[in-house]
């Protein structure tokens, strides 16, 4: 191939990757205008791990300015269906027949993990971290929620555990198309500890070492169950190298 084809190449790869993120991000305008409309009854939902049926604010903004969040918020969990087929429509190009059928298939799963985790983080992270939290120092301090700190917690946790319950998808999908072999991936465990328990702090948006575990062990179960769905993955010796 000529330097001039590759050229012609990189700008049409580099012209697809620009369309496929404007569509992503049309997507989540749109979500995130819908959710906008039903903000109030987002962040009802969002409060009901708290036990509290109102929040306070400090700042003439600070309403819209959360509303927005919070629509945004919904808006990129909404559209998710739409950003994960723009990524594999991307890439579709680039893929062997197997590794098509595989991505095709791998595609709801990928979903319902993403659910699952939102699910897991709102159901049985959020009311044990908030309930620490909150009461933590409690016959000195009397803890009033502000309406940006709580539901900026809250959308960041739930939305990166979303995020973070992907982990056993993509380690499949790395040791299936030979990019990673699992017997490397296993020699890492050492560096992936440190690694969740980083991720768990940037993550929970407080320095608490407390809700840090609560996101880190759960984050290292899910790389030892990527680990286990590996040995099914059928990586040989291309991935060992």
């Amino acid at each position: 191939m000529s330097e001039r084809d590759k050229e012609l190449s990189l700008v049409q790869h580099l012209g697809e990757l620009r369309d496929r993120l404007m569509v992503a991000s049309i997507a989540v305008i749109a979500t995130t205008a819908i959710s906008f409309l039903f903000a109030t009854d987002i962040i009802k939902i969002l409060l009901v791990p708290a036990g509290v049926d109102h929040l306070i604010a400090l700042s003439p903004t600070e309403n819209f300015t959360t509303y927005m969040r919070v629509a945004l918020f919904s808006g990129i969990a909404l559209s998710m269906p739409v950003i994960l087929f723009e990524i594999y429509a991307y890439i579709d190009p680039a893929l062997h027949p197997n590794e098509r059928r595989f991505a095709l298939t791998a595609g709801p799963f990928v979903l319902l993990l993403f659910v699952a985790g939102m699910l897991f983080c709102y159901f049985g992270l959020l009311p044990s971290s908030l309930k620490f939290l909150v009461s933590f120092g409690n016959p000195v301090i009397e803890n009033q929620l502000r309406a940006s700190e709580y539901l900026s917690f809250v959308t960041t946790f739930i939305l990166g555990m979303g995020v973070v319950f992907e982990v056993p998808v993509l380690i499949f999908a790395l040791v299936r198309v030979h990019v990673l072999s699992r017997a490397w991936l296993a020699r890492q465990r050492r560096y992936v500890i440190v690694l969740v328990l980083i991720v768990g702090a940037i993550i929970t948006p407080t320095p608490d070492p407390f809700n840090q575990l609560l996101v880190a062990v759960p984050m290292y179960l899910l790389f030892e169950m990527g680990l286990f769905l590996a040995r099914f993955a059928g990586g040989g010796p291309r991935a060992a190298s």
